[in-house]
């Protein structure tokens, strides 16, 4: 395994309605992608998702942590998915960063 992906996901809809849209979120990616994800192992432990999923012959261990304001999700992928998702997050940033220097366009009404 390589070095763990970790993203901070922000939220405003407080820690028990968080962990409510995560718990039927997974129950429902267990139903609808059932044919590409398999959850080897799922536990929790108050607020926090320990698991292991096989993806595509792919398989990763990882942690959801739910907090008043964010999520933590920590995921040790595999070697080639590890290196789509550094490609992916290093896009994001970048992107992000452009439309930070674009000039704000100010409509007059």
């Amino acid at each position: 395994m390589s070095q763990p992906l970790v993203v901070l996901i922000p939220h405003h809809v407080g820690k028990d309605e968080a962990l409510r849209r995560i718990k039927g979120g997974l129950d429902r990616a267990k139903t609808e992608f059932a044919w590409l994800l398999s959850f080897e192992e799922e536990v929790w432990s108050g607020d926090r998702l320990s698991f292991q999923v096989v993806a595509l012959g792919q398989r990763a261990r990882g942690i959801i942590e739910v907090y008043e304001h964010a999520v933590r999700l920590e995921v040790a992928l595999p070697w080639l998915l590890a290196r789509f998702a550094h490609a992916a997050q290093r896009v994001r940033r970048e992107s992000s960063l452009w439309f930070r220097s674009v000039p704000t366009l100010q409509l007059w009404w």
